[in-house]
């Protein structure tokens, strides 16, 4: 990979923010559905989705095959999320990697060319995705992802359909201050939320269209836990249980 390493950091007023994100304009259902179905779960909080203008990774872990992703984000330095041997196996040299500040570190160390990175409220576009980075944290399990480190997750407007990967958090009151169509959620109640009620009430606070559950069955969580969210949800929102898929 290439020596010289290019930073971004970003600082920008969350009024101007909200007021100015395409978050106002939600996509069309079928518009939505389409990108739902190619969005994958790789396990854990690892998800790939695949657009005809971009091959995006989202906490690759344990990636078994080579790819060519265009941007990696990185929710935080955990080494579920943080995988450096996973993003080997996915850089080119036009990668960018998005990354919260406390992962600073250990990103240095795998020698990218091009990392951008965020703090909370922080808004960028790459390859035509529109990025808004979004706090997560734990609010009762404080040692796990303390509000203090600056943990992130990310609303991505592809195509028009905003994507919501909320990275390792609890129901926050923040979720209230941003819509998506698409929430990618943790259900595991060890590490992230409280309950899967909890991460349910999550979808609605986000008004999200479609929910995918991730982060469960592997350190925490069962796999009945995303049945059992999908029924707390029904009527309210679309669930789509994702089959683990290996890479």
């Amino acid at each position: 990979m290439m020596k010289q390493i290019k930073y971004t950091m970003l600082f920008v007023p969350i009024g101007f923010l909200i007021l100015s994100s395409p978050a106002a304009q939600p996509a069309g259902n079928q518009k939505v559905d389409s990108l739902a179905q190619n969005i994958q779960w790789l396990g854990q909080s690892s998800i790939k989705i695949s657009t005809k203008q971009n091959t995006i990774y989202i906490d690759p872990f344990q990636i078994a095959k080579r790819d060519q992703a265009d941007v990696i984000f990185i929710t935080h330095d955990h080494k579920d999320h943080l995988d450096p041997a996973s993003i080997s196996k996915l850089l080119t040299d036009k990668t960018i990697l998005v990354a919260p500040l406390s992962c600073r570190e250990k990103i240095n160390e795998l020698g990218l060319a091009d990392i951008r990175f965020l703090s909370p409220w922080d808004s960028t576009e790459i390859n035509g995705i529109h990025i808004l980075a979004v706090p997560a944290y734990n609010i009762k399990k404080t040692n796990f992802h303390p509000k203090s480190k600056n943990y992130l997750g990310y609303v991505l407007t592809i195509d028009g359909v905003r994507v919501y990967h909320a990275g390792d958090t609890e129901r926050i009151p923040e979720m209230q201050q941003f819509d998506c169509d698409i929430a990618l959620l943790p259900l595991g109640q060890k590490y992230t939320m409280n309950s899967v009620y909890e991460a349910a009430n999550s979808a609605l606070d986000v008004k999200a269209k479609i929910a995918i559950p991730i982060h469960y069955d592997m350190f925490e969580g069962k796999l009945s836990d995303a049945d059992a969210f999908q029924e707390i949800l029904k009527g309210k929102v679309k669930v789509i249980i994702k089959s683990s898929v290996s890479d």
